[in-house]
């Protein structure tokens, strides 16, 4: 395949668009690989092994480097992510305040462990390393949504309310929940 000649596979898929512009706007060059990897991300959710391979195709990369990357950074992933996501501060404040007591609660509760998604594919759990609500320790994000101060019961509580329905905004407010007990 010659240097800066976009594969054929998605161009039917309108959801390549984005990507091959990427590709197209960085001249094709290797060093825009995060870059495209990061627009494969949010044309699809995750970058699986079509995209690596059409993107090595175009890049002119090894698959190995496009692996090695996407695997690198915390920030891509492999897997369709769940409809619903937590992600549980690991950081230093809340650490100390028990995230970890947090994620063996939620990881039991539900039969996930972080990096993974729920066997019905409704959470995706994962850990972060700083949320910067240091001051609300221990933190957790649900679908976008800071909650602070988070306790393993209610946060269960909430993931529980999340079934397959709505999006978090919309199931009940753990803090209210623990004001109520």
């Amino acid at each position: 395949m010659a240097v800066g000649v976009p594969p054929e596979p998605r161009s039917e898929d309108l959801r390549w668009r984005p990507v091959a512009a990427t590709m197209h706007r960085h001249a094709y060059h290797p060093g825009s690989l995060i870059e495209t990897l990061h627009a494969v991300q949010n044309s699809y959710g995750y970058i699986d092994e079509r995209a690596m391979r059409t993107v090595a195709a175009a890049l002119n990369l090894p698959l190995s480097q496009i692996y090695g990357v996407a695997t690198f950074y915390h920030l891509f992933r492999l897997k369709p992510k769940g409809r619903h996501t937590c992600v549980v501060c690991l950081g230093t404040a809340c650490y100390i305040k028990g995230a970890d007591q947090l994620i063996q609660a939620i990881s039991s509760n539900l039969q996930v462990q972080p990096g993974a998604t729920t066997t019905d594919g409704n959470l995706s759990l994962f850990t972060a390393r700083c949320l910067g609500s240091c001051s609300q320790a221990p933190a957790v994000v649900i679908d976008d949504r800071i909650i602070g101060n988070a306790e393993a019961d209610a946060i269960n509580n909430y993931l529980r309310k999340l079934d397959k329905g709505p999006p978090a905004e919309e199931a009940c407010d753990p803090l209210a929940a623990k004001a109520k007990t």
